[in-house]
């Protein structure tokens, strides 16, 4: 991933003490309940492997976390859905995420679930490149799945958000010259992480990790200018911390309202829950999703 090394102002970042930054950002100690959500997310995520059609496990690049699973379409020319995992950059797995396809798949698209190597194996820029690659074997494959790469949306929660958000700033043909200069134009950040200045001191993430201040900056997709031709929603639940709800906001602040239309704080909402709600009929930000991936 190339972006330009142009930098524009982003609102700074309360400048507050390591407690403070460790009760912002430690979701899991936020929600004491969390086991819960990834126990159900793993659960239900076996049983769409086992009963929806799918193809699990295609490499896309060349070391072991570089793999993705494909959820075809029924049928050809169909959107194309890539869904980016959160966990930190550190964490989780595509396979805790199955769950999320069957709601796409019904609506019409083509899902592709990609999976990273994690911190501190890589670096957050290292996984930027991976996130790109994945979206690269997308857009080359999705026809063979019913995908239609015209009509790429790339979906991501928590630390997927912030690929998400990045993946609209990518030097595409950098990257890979077969592929467009707008290889990505529509992304939903969903609790993404925009400014990364602040992670910098939250004790519990440095030892992995392992940012320094000029990386934070380098990967901040609200320090980047605005994308061109691009549209960017942001969401996130209203329960979660004042710095994630910041964090939501901010790339409205960064890009403008031109690029990003959406910019939501959803009530009733916590980090693992709002991404529940991605796949939920009842829940706006089901609507919101279905909208950008076929607009």
């Amino acid at each position: 991933m190339s972006p330009s090394m142009a930098r524009r102002a982003a609102p700074p970042a309360p400048a507050r003490d390591a407690a403070w930054l460790e009760r912002m950002y430690n979701n899991r100690a936020l929600v004491p309940g969390h086991a819960a959500h990834f126990e159900r997310w793993a659960t239900t995520s076996a049983q769409v492997r086992a009963n929806v059609e799918c193809l699990l496990d295609i490499p896309y690049g060349d070391t072991p976390g570089q793999t993705l699973d494909v959820f075809p379409a029924a049928r050809a020319l169909s959107p194309t859905v890539v869904f980016i995992h959160g966990g930190y950059w550190r964490s989780l797995d595509k396979s805790d995420h199955s769950f999320l396809a069957p709601a796409f798949v019904d609506a019409g698209a083509c899902v592709v679930v990609p999976n990273y190597d994690l911190c501190p194996a890589v670096t957050i820029s290292q996984i930027c490149v991976q996130a790109a690659r994945a979206v690269a074997w997308a857009w080359k494959h999705a026809p063979d799945h019913g995908g239609d790469p015209r009509q790429l949306t790339v979906i991501g929660h928590s630390a997927g958000g912030h690929l998400a958000a990045m993946l609209l700033t990518c030097d595409w043909q950098a990257l890979d010259p077969d592929l467009p200069p707008l290889a990505v134009t529509k992304a939903l950040s969903i609790s993404g992480v925009h400014d990364l200045e602040p992670l910098l001191g939250v004790p519990f993430l440095q030892g992995d990790l392992r940012l320094t201040p000029a990386d934070a900056r380098r990967a901040s997709p609200a320090f980047l200018p605005a994308p061109r031709a691009a549209t960017l929603y942001c969401a996130a639940g209203a329960d979660e911390s004042p710095e994630f709800v910041r964090q939501n906001g901010l790339m409205r602040q960064a890009w403008g309202a031109e690029v990003v239309p959406v910019s939501e704080a959803l009530p009733g909402l916590q980090h693992f829950s709002v991404l529940e709600a991605l796949v939920d009929p009842r829940q706006p930000l089901h609507h919101l999703a279905l909208e950008l991936v076929w607009r």
